[in-house]
């Protein structure tokens, strides 16, 4: 099978597109014909180095396509089944192995594409806005790069869920995508200072959440833009890692709580990882939830489609298609 390996880490150069062995699947484990699979900001991280990871590794954990084999002791599914998952390596392939336990299945309401766009970035975004920090009636939350993945479908969540969102986003025609989201007010932040417009716009009062999937370019200021006891929910960092602070500076700022969270601590049993993904496709089957894929490479231009997303220039979901 065809499957995109890196041996180094560096530059999207490292991305090379090799045939490899097709994998059998094991006890309690399936192997899924993938129809699609989700780019995401940490494939970047992991070929950069940033998260270690051993080498050589096929990079993606999101993907969506129909069960192709199955291990002993597998009676959830069979081949044949449309199944989705997330945080499970190796999706940058033709073939994956995924255990059992992480599989969903894929109603007859959304296509592969949506599914394979939903999962990790719609699951991430379900968290946040669900558990993470509850979003409730009356809530302020600012949402960085929210015209990205990630993105609006939070600001969808988040206007589900009664708050009030300020979006930042870095052009006028992203700032259209982040309104056809629910975005209250946009912030165009190569033009505007956000910590100056999100004080103008909070009448110096602060967001209650600050959703910062950007890191060390938004972090320090997304701070102050925070009221007492605010949270910070640091969730990427697209610009770079954030350098270290004292934590004092979290007192200093109005008792600040600061969390770093992921999606596999959010998904820790099988009914919470059913529940995040069946919410997700049953409002996307009721209209409430729209999945926006912005652009599809095939399997051999994974370069191509990180060098895409590396200049910010995502609009939604960017997918491979083997």
């Amino acid at each position: 099978m065809k499957a995109v390996r890196i041996h180094a880490h560096g530059d999207a150069d490292v991305l090379t597109c090799e045939d490899v062995p097709t994998p059998e699947p094991g006890p309690g484990e399936a192997r899924v014909k993938i129809g699609a699979a989700g780019l995401n900001f940490i494939d970047i991280y992991q070929r950069r180095g940033w998260y270690k990871t051993p080498l050589p590794l096929v990079l993606g954990q999101e993907a969506a396509g129909v069960v192709d084999a199955i291990g002993d002791g597998v009676t959830e599914f069979k081949p044949g089944d449309r199944v989705a998952y997330a945080s499970v390596m190796g999706a940058y392939a033709e073939y994956a192995i995924v255990p059992v336990a992480r599989l969903v299945p894929v109603p007859p309401s959304a296509s592969i594409e949506q599914a394979a766009a939903v999962m990790l970035q719609g699951m991430t975004a379900h968290y946040l806005a669900t558990s993470t920090y509850p979003l409730k009636p009356g809530d302020v939350a600012l949402v960085h790069a929210g015209s990205g993945g990630v993105g609006q479908l939070l600001i969808q969540i988040a206007k589900r869920m009664g708050a009030r969102v300020i979006a930042t986003v870095g052009s006028a025609e992203k700032a259209e995508l982040a309104r056809a989201a629910g975005a209250d007010e946009v912030i165009l932040y190569r033009e505007q200072d956000f910590e100056a417009e999100v004080k103008r716009l909070t009448d110096g009062a602060g967001v209650h959440v600050n959703y910062d999937s950007v890191g060390k370019d938004t972090f320090l200021k997304g701070l102050n833009v925070l009221r007492p006891r605010g949270y910070m929910v640091l969730y990427g960092q697209s610009s770079g890692p954030v350098e270290p602070f004292d934590p004092q500076l979290l007192n200093q700022k109005g008792s600040l709580f600061l969390t770093r969270p992921s999606l596999g601590h959010y998904t820790l049993t099988r009914a919470e990882l059913l529940g995040r993904a069946g919410d997700l496709f049953q409002w996307m089957a009721s209209g409430q939830l729209t999945v926006r894929i912005d652009r599809t490479f095939e399997l051999g231009k994974a370069a191509d489609a990180h060098r895409y997303m590396e200049a910010r220039q995502t609009r939604g979901k960017v997918l491979l298609v083997p």
